[in-house]
């Protein structure tokens, strides 16, 4: 069983055990939840996800090396040949504590709303929770005609169940992956400038 799957058991025995919500209900909130949320996150994705820059493929590499240690993200594993980049860090880094409460409070009122479809007034004590979570982050630098292409995923890793035995979601809040996205490319975008490139990307 993984980290994730156990945290949903422990909170589920807690619910349960209150007599608040039912097995199904519970499984009927993640549904939608997830399924709302995965629907922003590859909408975010297709529009914010990608970026190409004329550069080199290795300059692009090193720059987006750089640019996420510098936000204290660790590297999980990497490929230079492949252009591949695997990075993580407890949640919510790459967001500052105020940057995760700024883009957690422009949430919460849908992930409720979807909640109280199934659990009715329990939805209200639900919440994002940042302990207990990694933020991994995955990044490809491909050649293209134009120049290299850097794309970025974004998913939540639960390493320990939250304070709360609330549920967790399979992803991050949206507004905390526009956020998060942003951030990377600014830093990134930075790294290259001090490299003397030219930024314009496409």
């Amino acid at each position: 069983m993984t980290a994730s799957a156990r945290g949903r058991g422990l909170a589920l025995v807690a619910l349960l055990a209150t007599g608040c919500a039912t097995d199904d209900q519970i499984r009927g909130a993640l549904i939608d939840v997830n399924n709302e949320f995965r629907q922003q996150y590859e909408r975010i994705l297709a529009e914010n996800g990608t970026r190409v820059y004329k550069v080199k493929r290795q300059e692009a590499f090193n720059a987006t090396r750089i640019a996420l240690t510098r936000l204290a993200m660790r590297i999980g594993g990497q490929s230079e040949e492949l252009g591949y980049l695997n990075v993580f860090a407890p949640a919510p880094v790459p967001l500052s504590p105020d940057e995760w409460r700024q883009a957690a409070d422009r949430d919460l009122p849908k992930l409720r709303e979807l909640a109280k479809k199934h659990v009715g007034l329990m939805a209200y004590f639900v919440k994002f929770e940042p302990e207990g979570l990694e933020i991994v982050i995955n990044t490809t630098t491909i050649e293209v005609p134009a120049g290299t292409e850097v794309s970025l995923t974004m998913r939540m890793r639960e390493i320990a169940p939250p304070p709360s035995g609330m549920p967790r979601r399979e992803y991050p809040p949206p507004s905390a992956v526009r956020m998060g996205l942003d951030k990377i490319w600014r830093e990134l975008e930075a790294e290259l400038k001090t490299s003397g490139v030219a930024i314009k990307p496409r």
